[in-house]
C-alpha cells in the first residue's frame, strides 16, 4: 500500500510571504516600543510636573531636534468661550489651564514652544466689531500664526460636547499634511493607555475645521474630553487629572521629535 503524500507537507514558504511577516512584526514592535517610551518619559513628567511651573527647560531626551518648535493652540478665548459642560464649565478656560500645563512640561523637556494664546483673549484683529467679523479673523490669525513659525508642529486642544450625556473619552483628530496621521495614532493610543484604557475612540481626520485644512505643518487637534458627560467633565476639571494629560501629550511629542521623520515636520 503506497503512502499518501500530504500536498502541504514540504511545501517551502515564499521568500516574498516570509519577509512580509518579517517587516509587519518590525512594525508592531517599534509601535509598542514608541508607546512604552512616551509611557516611561510621561512618569517622569508627571513626578515634575508635580513640582514644576514656568520653568526654563531642565533636559532634552537624546535626539530631539532644537529647530522643531510645537505651537500650541487652546482654542477659543475671550468672547468666544467654546462649549459650556453641564455644570457651567467654560471649554476656553479649560484648553487653556491643559495648555499652560503642557507648555511647562515641554519646556522641561527643552522643547521649544510658542503659544497662540496665553491668556482669557482671543486673537482677532483690531477694528473687527461684529462677532461674525471677530470669529474669522480670530481663525486666520491662528492659522497665519502656525504657518509663519518655521519647523512647527501645531497642537490644538480643545474639548468635546454632544447633545447626550453617555459619550466619553479623549479622541485625536488629524490634518492632511505629511505625519499628521502617524502621530495622531500615536497620540490617540497613548491616551487610551496612559489615561482610559476603556477608551476605543480612533483617530479621525480633521474635516470643517478652518485651522486644521489651512496649515502648511503637521498638525493635530486634541478633544480632551466630553463636557456634556458629567462625570469626564468633573475630571477633567481636577488638577491631577489635568497633569496627567498634560504629561501624556508632552512625553509623546517629545518621543515623536527624537524620531526622524523626513519632510513631515
Amino acid at each position: 500500500m503506497s503512502a499518501t503524500i500530504c500536498p502541504w507537507k514540504n511545501r517551502k514558504k515564499s521568500p516574498r510571504i516570509a519577509l512580509h511577516g518579517v517587516r509587519k512584526l518590525i512594525v508592531l514592535l517599534r509601535k509598542k516600543i514608541l508607546v512604552l517610551a512616551a509611557l516611561l518619559l510621561f512618569g517622569v513628567l508627571l513626578l515634575c510636573g508635580t513640582f514644576v511651573r514656568g520653568v526654563l527647560p531642565v533636559f532634552r531626551p537624546s535626539g530631539v531636534p532644537e529647530r522643531s518648535v510645537i505651537v500650541i493652540d487652546a482654542g477659543h478665548g475671550g468672547e468666544d468661550g467654546g462649549a459650556t459642560g453641564v455644570s457651567g464649565t467654560s471649554e476656553a478656560a479649560l484648553n487653556l489651564d491643559i495648555s499652560l500645563r503642557l507648555r511647562d512640561l515641554l519646556r522641561l523637556c527643552g522643547v521649544r514652544v510658542s503659544m497662540i494664546r496665553e491668556t482669557d483673549t482671543a486673537v482677532y484683529s483690531d477694528g473687527c466689531r461684529t462677532i461674525s467679523e471677530k470669529k474669522v479673523s480670530d481663525i486666520k490669525n491662528r492659522t497665519e500664526t502656525v504657518n509663519q513659525t518655521e519647523d512647527a508642529l501645531l497642537l490644538s486642544v480643545h474639548q468635546n460636547f454632544f447633545t447626550e450625556g453617555k459619550y466619553h473619552g479623549a479622541q485625536v483628530f488629524y490634518a492632511k499634511t505629511p505625519g499628521s496621521q502617524a502621530l495622531a495614532e500615536q497620540l490617540q493610543a497613548n491616551l487610551a493607555l496612559g489615561l482610559e484604557p476603556g477608551n476605543r475612540r480612533q483617530c479621525k481626520k480633521s474635516d470643517g475645521v478652518y485651522l486644521m485644512e489651512h496649515i502648511g505643518c503637521t498638525g493635530v487637534l486634541v478633544e480632551c474630553g466630553f463636557l456634556s458627560n458629567y462625570e469626564e467633565e468633573q475630571r477633567l476639571l481636577q488638577p491631577e487629572y489635568q497633569k496627567k494629560l498634560a504629561a501624556v501629550i508632552a512625553g509623546t511629542l517629545s518621543v515623536w521629535l527624537s524620531e526622524e521623520h523626513p519632510n513631515e515636520i
